[in-house]
């Protein structure tokens, strides 16, 4: 699959890469996509909540009233269930929302993600570029170049570039990220993927294995 690269005025270079079929041209396997979209998500829950039990609710463990001759049914404690301020039942415990997947599931499910945004022509290559200090002003103009100021765009860099990911980092629709920080959610999250030319390397090494 054969894309052309733009410099970072968005202008056609004349040049064109190559990208790699077993990537960006595989038929792609939507349950592994969803199985690591699932455990990305899963893995940002927290897990913290808690409800107070019937052991653990605060009150006198007294018999609150007679067992026979009330009419009305048994009760042993103020702090049963069915009374208010009483314990909950079977309450949220903190607990770990993690699971495991596969490395080659992953990897699957990623060369999946990129298969779909080619498919979409949503996959913009541009050549390498850096910045002489960080400036969200030059990297807006990067974005309006591409056509990507208003649109949720994931920027795949080759290595880290301090200034280019500081001149991001104010933009929420815009993610920077290099390589080995890719994963399923982001690919799929972004409207358009645009990969430096020294990012496919990369990509195409991780994902081959």
């Amino acid at each position: 699959m054969e894309v052309k690269v733009l410099d970072i005025n968005g202008k056609e270079t004349g040049r064109t890469i190559t990208l790699s079929d077993s990537v960006f041209a595989i038929e792609p396997n939507k349950h592994a996509v969803y199985l690591d979209v699932k455990q990305y998500l899963a893995n940002q829950r927290q897990g913290t909540h808690k409800a107070k039990e019937r052991a653990e609710v605060a009150g006198s463990t007294r018999k609150i009233k007679k067992q026979k001759g009330t009419g009305t049914a048994r009760a042993g404690s103020a702090k049963n269930p069915l009374f208010k301020g009483g314990g909950t039942v079977f309450g949220p415990r903190p607990r770990s929302y993690s699971f495991k997947l596969n490395k080659s599931l992953k990897r699957l499910a990623r060369k999946s993600a990129f298969s779909m945004k080619a498919k979409e022509s949503n996959v913009v290559v541009v050549e390498n570029f850096d910045f002489e200090a960080p400036s969200t002003k030059n990297f807006i103009n990067f974005l309006k170049a591409l056509g990507l100021e208003n649109k949720k765009s994931l920027i795949v860099l080759g290595d880290t570039n301090k200034n280019v990911y500081l001149s991001s980092r104010n933009l929420k629709a815009t993610n920077v990220v290099t390589t080995s920080e890719l994963n399923t959610y982001a690919i799929l999250h972004a409207n358009s993927l645009v990969l430096l030319e020294g990012s496919l390397e990369g990509i195409e090494e991780n994902l081959s294995k």
